[in-house]
């Protein structure tokens, strides 16, 4: 690893004030009416949420997780914007060179609602597979990035779009860190942002690992009519996002408004994240998100403390503006490309033959439990899956 000039050397550091102003702020929270006997039907659970609260005011300690993070090296670089209007992004990266005398560089990108935390169980174990009961060839160079707008990627001044941020990505891995050619894994936003890497840089990316369905295939009346089975998949997901995408409605059209209650109520913001820890592992309603609890509230205190919800919410404009979520004729991703699918995601798994249509699909497993954030809920499936996977392909 070769780090460019403009790079910075960086620790979190959150001020005590910080700290003491979130404090009260969770103190002063006005809880809202709730349906008799309702769990999670109609969002965050009231009960849950006020022994959310109520450890994330008195209980919770952040300078354990800032430690945590801070373990590893991290760094600040600003990266030239690619699309209209110019001008530079500052990006934070985390970074865990691994075992060896040749550790694979990977580049893991997380989504909205998570963070780099949701890497936190995994970044050592692959860097370091030998502290694990493996072998140190195994080992990855570990590279983190906090999206544009999340986390200590600030400040955004303008939304920014997927395959913008791709390009970003070629930048800080080429240009940022002197890494050529490497290997790219991620879920959600990551994945869709990895897919436009994939696609307009292919050159650098050495394999492709995604655990979500990421960028729709194109559709047209020349290409391969849709089998029954592709039929009905569409059909049933578009059921399910009927009842679990509000969200993305209203931060792909007005975020802003909801801007506004996300940057001045730290309880009010927790619900927002917190209900999707529940119902993106699309867990049972009379049960507890299946996450720890200061986990998911670190996750939700690095939004706060860095004043990155509102825009990270821009994501889902900037996609829409920019039609970022579907592949154009003629496109096609030809790194090699493995899935590693859970059961209960925003999309459940395809049928055979769909996620072809956009990908060069070298491997296919679907987990036989398990949603969304499966670094987080499965953390030792996804990196055995990953070393498998990866140890298959060459740099």
């Amino acid at each position: 690893m070769r780090l460019a000039a403009t790079a910075e050397k960086f620790s979190i550091a959150i001020p005590d004030a910080a700290l003491a102003d979130l404090r009260q702020r969770l103190a002063l929270t006005r809880w809202p009416a709730e349906p008799a006997g309702a769990a999670w039907q109609y969002g965050s659970n009231g009960d849950y949420m006020r022994r959310f609260v109520a450890r994330w005011q008195k209980g919770f300690d952040w300078r354990r997780w800032e430690a945590r993070l801070n373990a590893f090296a991290q760094y600040r670089l600003p990266l030239q914007r690619p699309d209209d209007g110019g001008g530079t992004q500052m990006v934070h990266v985390l970074v865990e060179p691994g075992s060896g005398p040749a550790p694979r560089p990977l580049l893991l990108t997380h989504g909205w609602p998570g963070s780099v935390f949701e890497f936190l169980e995994v970044i050592e174990p692959l860097a370091h597979p030998e502290r694990f009961g493996g072998k140190a060839e195994d080992a990855f160079t570990v590279i983190c990035p906090s999206l544009p707008g999340y986390g200590f990627s600030m400040p955004l001044d303008r939304p920014i779009g997927p395959r913008a941020i791709a390009r970003l990505w070629r930048d800080l891995m080429v240009d940022g860190l002197g890494i050529d050619r490497f290997f790219v894994q991620a879920g959600d936003w990551g994945s869709i942002v990895s897919s436009w890497l994939g696609l307009d840089f292919p050159a650098h990316v050495a394999a492709l690992h995604l655990n979500m369905v990421p960028l729709r295939p194109p559709l047209t009346k020349d290409g391969p009519p849709l089998s029954a089975a592709e039929t009905d998949w569409i059909r049933r997901v578009k059921k399910l996002q009927a009842s679990e995408s509000g969200y993305h409605a209203i931060q792909a059209t007005k975020p802003s408004t909801l801007g506004f209650a996300m940057a001045d109520s730290p309880a009010g913001m927790a619900a927002w994240i917190v209900e999707k820890f529940h119902g993106f592992p699309r867990g049972r309603a009379e049960r507890d998100p299946p996450f720890a609890m200061d986990h998911i509230i670190a996750n939700v205190a690095y939004y706060w403390l860095t004043g990155s919800m509102v825009t990270a919410t821009w994501l889902y404009r900037a996609a829409a503006e920019t039609h970022g979520l579907a592949l154009q004729p003629g496109d096609f991703i030809t790194p090699a490309t493995g899935f590693l699918l859970p059961p209960w995601d925003l999309v459940p798994p395809p049928p055979a033959g769909w996620l072809e249509r956009g990908y060069n699909v070298v491997r296919r497993r679907d987990l036989p439990q398990g949603g969304h954030f499966v670094a987080m809920e499965q953390p030792q499936a996804f990196i055995e899956d990953l070393r498998d996977f990866f140890s298959k392909h060459s740099l």
